[in-house]
């Protein structure tokens, strides 16, 4: 019997420059979601990678003296190798510079072409370059201002092919009624509504003066633009080793997406272009387009003109993978804008792990190996007081990840973590010991060991490496991915734990930077 499939997407991260926080953000996100899929039993294929071509990555690489390719293999590794430090198990990566790339573009293209929604027309507009984007003066500052680079948009004249977007305006309209979880968080939503209420405006998709991209298959003295191009890459990754390359191989297992997940500046791509270029080559759509926010840095947008900025190689440097994926993840919200500032990133850490979690998992194994020979079992199910606790996490844990609400799944599990260091510590087993209340300081010390077993699979998606150190302490071999979650539940894997000496998963953090001031 084949398993579901579960296809999620990151953005393609564009290569004008090495890989910043925000792509790390992103792509952390978007990895724990397909971990945890994996563990539900699902067929995940999760998909990131870079888009390379356009006029600003030309430029980037003549900046530094190399040819656009060789530039484009160095900033994809970059992101690869961050990726690799970051503990993120991708399926696919596409770069829109692979050659299967250009035959997917080339059919796409000429798909939509033969349809009757490509057609030739002078452009006279304005462009800013490091959006790749067309711009309406209604949404540039003063003295034709980009708002989100704060350049000035260039006067933009020549010969082009054009998607007729607006012969889209109904279909899509009608979708989004048909549809209304396509777009989320909600107030995304909002926002594409109002651009199509505006009217949906033809774009062109070719470039004469852009020489770095896939040439148009009917007329090779222009290339494709490359949103359009881009966006065709979350499917030509998607073929097999020795597939004929074309878009009915690409599309015949994963696609269409389950949820393709950006940051919100590139909302209206992903929400308007994407579902328009598919219903003209007569494609589905995918299932969902989740728009996320920025980070910012003491409460200022990061920027390196400014110096503003987070280097996530110095983060995990400096704190380890778990503590950066773990600090991203439980403190923004996924979707809203979001915060860093190290001294909230050092308190959640030491707050969070150090304390709260790695210090119960501590005391209770010391007092097991201390008292018990490291072996402790079940004696007496009446006396386990936090098993309807664990059973309403694990139901409110599941509904908030499958809604991508990454913060309050890890909030529902640390409401755990406190209510069992409550227990633990109104229980006190070392006294009970002490006083001979022996069955009950074994029941004590069996439900904690057991909600920390639970804790440690419900962490595995977001602290992957954490989680498994916990487990071993905890006395089992090694985590499957393929059994984990049905034995959630107290009692559901174990009446019986014979664990190891008891090593700090997360010791306390040090602010290096404040204490050479």
């Amino acid at each position: 019997m084949s398993k579901e499939t579960f296809y999620i997407t990151s953005p393609l991260y564009y290569v004008n420059d090495v890989p910043h926080i925000g792509s790390a953000y992103t792509t952390i996100a978007c990895d724990a979601v397909a971990r945890y899929k994996r563990l539900r039993g699902f067929d995940v294929c999760f998909l990131t990678g870079t888009d390379e071509h356009g006029q600003k990555i030309f430029k980037a690489a003549n900046d530094k003296g190399m040819t656009p390719q060789a530039h484009c293999d160095f900033i994809a590794s970059k992101f690869q190798e961050l990726w690799k430090l970051l503990d993120i198990k991708y399926d696919k990566f596409s770069r829109t510079t692979s050659k299967n790339h250009e035959v997917i573009v080339q059919e796409f293209f000429n798909r939509v072409y033969k349809n009757g929604d490509i057609y030739e027309a002078n452009y006279e507009g304005l462009y800013c370059e490091p959006c790749e984007d067309f711009k309406a003066a209604k949404d540039l500052l003063e003295g034709n201002i980009c708002p989100v680079h704060k350049t000035k948009v260039q006067e933009y004249k020549e010969k082009n092919y054009f998607f007729a977007l607006s012969k889209f305006q109904d279909r899509l309209s009608d979708y989004f009624d048909k549809n209304p979880d396509f777009i989320q968080p909600s107030y995304r939503k909002n926002e594409v509504l109002g651009w199509v209420k505006e009217g949906l405006k033809d774009f062109p998709i070719s470039r004469q003066s852009v020489k770095w991209g896939i040439p148009l298959p009917v007329d090779t003295s222009q290339t494709i633009y490359v949103w359009f191009d881009a966006l065709i890459g979350y499917l030509s990754p998607l073929l097999n080793d020795g597939d004929l390359v074309n878009l009915e191989n690409a599309m015949k297992k994963y696609w269409p997406s389950s949820v393709h997940v950006i940051g919100k500046d590139i909302l209206r791509f992903h929400a308007v272009y994407w579902p328009c270029m598919l219903m003209s080559a007569g494609y589905p759509l995918p299932e969902k387009v989740f728009g996320h926010g920025f980070l910012t840095k003491d409460g200022e947008k990061m920027g390196k003109s400014t110096g503003n900025i987070i280097d996530p190689y110095e983060l995990i440097n400096e704190f380890g993978t778990d503590a950066v994926r773990f600090y991203f993840l439980k403190e923004v919200a996924f979707g809203k804008d979001g915060d860093f500032s190290r001294e909230t990133f050092i308190n959640r850490i030491n707050s969070d792990l150090a304390n709260n979690l790695g210090n119960l998992l501590n005391r209770s194994l010391n007092l097991v190996n201390k008292n018990f020979n490291g072996e402790i079992e079940n004696t007496n199910s009446d006396l386990l007081s936090l098993k309807i606790k664990v059973e309403e996490t694990i139901k409110s844990y599941e509904k908030h990840i499958e809604n991508l609400d990454l913060k309050d799944a890890l909030d529902v599990v640390w409401q755990l973590v406190d209510a069992t260091n409550k227990a633990f510590n109104d229980n006190a087993p070392w006294k009970m010991i002490k006083e001979g209340k022996v069955n009950e300081a074994k029941a004590c010390l069996y439900e904690t060991l057991e909600i920390l077993r639970n804790i440690s699979i419900l962490v595995n998606p977001f602290i992957p490496s954490t989680s498994v150190k916990m487990y071993e302490q905890l006395g089992f071999d090694s985590f499957s991915l393929t059994s984990e979650w049905d034995c959630l539940g107290i009692g559901k894997k174990s009446q019986f734990f014979k664990v190891l000496e008891g090593k700090p998963i997360f010791p306390r953090v040090e602010d290096k930077m404040q204490k050479a001031v």
